[in-house]
């Protein structure tokens, strides 16, 4: 079994997240603890509420108060609601919350049915509940109750696959969750030197981040938005923060994984079995012929090119190594003004090679956080077509209604 714990600001939002699921047949409540009843011996969201008062009230300093956790069985346990709210409770009561008030919620969106349980991190006087080495003390609950209940035990390969990344389609609904099981494993286990290169590979996902940059008190703090695509490469659905996924996948987790994957990089270069994949792939006659052979070998080349067709950058995805590079990484014969000779618009004769190199230099090097991010929002440098829409980071923004001045005459 694996349990999953986020911290969170809105209680509302955590219980308005499985309501909703409930709400449209994808999961149903299994049981509650200290939480208000209706007169019909159920309850829901305002009661909820109302139990939660009196402690949030109370609370003065934890800026997250709210605990939602999962409890993931593995997909061959069979497991009836009696037993995973049993699970559930014991769970809460080893952690330390066996006195709070928390809800229990069965859930059957996917193929591993598992529970959510929502409840605060604040006792009656406000203090918080003590979290120390929380995660390690999980993992050690989730041992005792694979064995007291006969559970298949949660192996590190299983995680692993747990991790494998599944391109996101937007007509299946649940997209937080389709996103984030993209966003998770590729943050932590590919290597990128920027935010270019994220990008790019998220979009092989069907998935694509946008910074976000707000003043707080004459202080710049910076954001990441999530966001799926649809089979044309535009964004659809709302923008996801990483803020409501967790820090694993924010701005400074990025920042930190771009540094630490170029100092890897640096002493670890391509390997020659990659190089040897794409020498190969470059004597194909035609660009599909290139990308179907290094496709098959496992490599992804992300063509970066103007409006008129010229290759002006090339970043290879390499899915066996997990890592992701421009093509100027691995040697001139590798450039982009090679794939532009053998598979893009042939430049004007006026154009020297020289010139053609300057401009692919310019496009394609290397950049930091915030000038990957001013490279991949111009025209010319969308591996994506039609990506550009008119809708605001978070989804369809409201039209402004234009205020007319007092009429005179």
């Amino acid at each position: 079994m694996v349990a999953k714990i986020t911290s969170g600001v809105s209680v509302y939002g955590a219980l308005y997240y499985n309501q909703e699921k409930v709400d449209k047949g994808k999961a149903r409540t299994l049981g509650w603890n200290r939480i208000m009843e209706r007169p019909d011996g159920t309850a829901g969201i305002p009661e909820c509420m109302r139990s939660f008062e009196a402690y949030l009230a109370a609370n003065r300093r934890t800026e997250k108060p709210v605990i939602h956790l999962s409890l993931n069985p593995h997909p061959d346990d069979r497991l009836s609601d009696g037993q995973l709210e049993a699970i559930g409770r014991e769970y809460m009561e080893k952690l330390g919350y066996g006195d709070q008030p928390y809800i229990i919620f069965r859930h059957e969106d996917n193929a591993r049915p598992h529970i959510h349980i929502v409840s605060l991190r604040i006792d009656e006087q406000g203090r918080k509940i003590r979290d120390y080495k929380e995660w390690e003390r999980s993992m050690k609950i989730c041992r005792e109750l694979e064995q007291k209940y006969g559970l298949v035990p949660s192996m590190k390969e299983e995680r692993k696959v747990s991790n494998a990344m599944t391109p996101v389609d937007y007509r299946k609904g649940d997209l937080k969750h389709q996103i984030v099981n993209v966003v998770k494993p590729a943050l932590q286990d590919y290597r990128f030197h920027s935010f270019k290169e994220f990008k790019a590979l998220l979009g092989l996902f069907n998935v694509t981040v946008e910074e976000i940059r707000k003043s707080i008190d004459g202080k710049i703090c910076h954001g990441l938005v999530y966001a799926a695509l649809d089979e044309k490469g535009r964004r659809c659905g709302v923008g996801i923060k990483s803020s409501d996924i967790g820090r694993s996948v924010g701005y400074e987790a990025l920042k930190k994984r771009c540094a630490r994957s170029k100092a890897w990089m640096k002493k670890h270069p391509v390997p020659e079995r990659t190089k040897g994949a794409i020498r190969e792939a470059l004597r194909q006659d035609t660009r599909q012929g290139f990308l179907r052979l290094l496709a098959g070998k496992g490599i992804v080349p992300i063509l970066w090119e103007n409006e008129k067709g010229v290759i002006y950058g090339v970043t290879y995805i390499d899915h066996d190594s997990k890592t992701v590079f421009k093509g100027s990484a691995l040697g001139r014969e590798f450039s982009a003004s090679v794939l532009n000779r053998l598979y893009g618009t042939p430049l004007p004769a006026t154009a020297s090679h020289k010139d053609t190199a300057v401009k692919e230099e310019t496009a394609g090097g290397e950049t930091g956080l915030a000038e990957g991010l001013l490279d991949i929002l111009s025209t010319e440098s969308r591996p994506y077509p039609g990506e550009e829409t008119a809708e605001g980071i978070y989804g369809k923004k409201k039209k402004k209604r234009k205020r007319r001045g007092p009429h005179v005459g």
